[in-house]
Parts: structure tokens; C-alpha cells; sequence
């Protein structure tokens, strides 16, 4: 039988926390999208200026990699977030392949967002704070959840990597995030100190 592992109420509430941020910005970007939908004249509330303009965003192609609106799906995959931070909270225990499914998810995840940046940054030349707010929340989720995964030795890792993991974890995303802030100021420098 397989042992079966709960999280403590930080990382619990650390889910809870990130799986809300992204719901509320897939909500938010779907409700827009409709709204965009039944009227192309419609401008998102978050298109501020040529830089940041939500509306360029959902607009193009990439705001629908798979058919549908990208935020739909995040509204299944943060919702999910939340249930098992709920169970968490509730005292559930999950075994191995349940901890590993849902880090593999957080990697598709990071993976898509990751492309989402890209693409936001590179080629649709526009940045939406609602998609940021869904890289935040992906980034963090990922990392976290990878860092219990190795913790707990669901992951195979060399001990240096469990040791790190263990009382640096914080570091990691906010390296990734720093990454990701520098690329969107370097993108667009002229436009910020103009």
C-alpha cells in the first residue's frame, strides 16, 4: 500500500491563495471575452494604454491555443487548485501518483503560461494584467508544488535539491518572477521611461 501524504496548512492555504488569483483573472478575462464576443466594440476595463491592452490580447489567435478561450480552461484547472487545498485544509492525504499528476499538471501549466508570455510579449505586443496575475499565480503553484513533491521524495532528486527545496523554496519563484518582470521591462523600457 502506498503511503498517502497531506500538506501542511501554509502549503494548503498557499494553494488555496494562487488557485483563487488565477480563478478570479479567468473569470475576469472570460467574462470580457464574452463581452467582446457580443460586441467588437467593446473594450476591456484593463486596456489602459498601447502597452497594456487586454483587449489585444483576447483578440488574437493565442487567446485561443486549443479552441476555445485559454481562460475557460483556466477556470477548470484553477478551480482544481482550490479542491485540493480545500481537501488539504480538511486533513486529506494523497498517495504518490496523486502528487505527482498534479505537479505534472503545474508543469503543463507553467509550460503554457510560460508560451503565453512569449507570445504576449513577442508577438502580440501587448500585455494584459489579468493574464499577469494567471502567470503570477501558475509560477508560484508550480514551484511550490514541485518543492513538496521533491520534499517529500515523490520526485527524485539529489539531496542538495531536497536541502534547497527544503529552506529556499521561496527563492526559486521569485527568481522566475524576476525573470519575467526584467523581460517585461526590457521589452518595452521606451515606453515606461517615456
Amino acid at each position: 500500500m502506498q503511503r498517502a501524504e497531506g500538506g501542511g496548512r501554509g502549503f494548503a492555504l498557499l494553494l488555496l491563495l494562487t488557485g483563487a488569483a488565477g480563478l478570479l483573472a479567468s473569470w475576469v478575462i472570460t467574462l470580457d471575452k464574452f463581452k467582446l464576443l457580443q460586441d467588437p466594440d467593446f473594450t476591456p476595463g484593463c486596456s489602459l494604454n498601447p502597452v497594456v491592452s487586454c483587449g489585444s490580447v483576447m483578440e488574437s489567435d493565442q487567446a485561443e491555443a486549443f479552441g476555445f478561450p485559454n481562460p475557460m480552461l483556466g477556470l477548470v484547472a484553477y478551480g482544481i487548485v482550490i479542491c485540493v487545498g480545500m481537501s488539504l485544509l480538511a486533513g486529506a492525504a494523497f498517495p504518490r501518483w496523486y502528487w505527482l499528476t498534479f505537479d505534472a499538471g503545474c508543469l503543463f501549466g507553467v509550460g503554457f503560461v510560460s508560451w503565453l508570455q512569449f507570445e504576449s510579449l513577442y508577438r502580440i505586443n501587448a500585455l494584459c494584467l489579468w493574464c499577469a496575475l494567471a502567470w503570477i499565480a501558475t509560477i508560484v503553484l508550480f514551484w511550490y508544488v514541485t518543492s513538496f513533491a521533491v520534499r517529500r521524495a515523490f520526485l527524485p532528486a539529489p539531496g542538495w535539491s531536497r536541502a534547497l527545496f527544503a529552506e529556499f523554496t521561496w527563492v526559486i519563484p521569485l527568481s522566475h518572477l524576476g525573470v519575467v518582470g526584467m523581460l517585461v521591462l526590457t521589452r518595452w523600457w521606451d515606453f515606461w521611461t517615456s
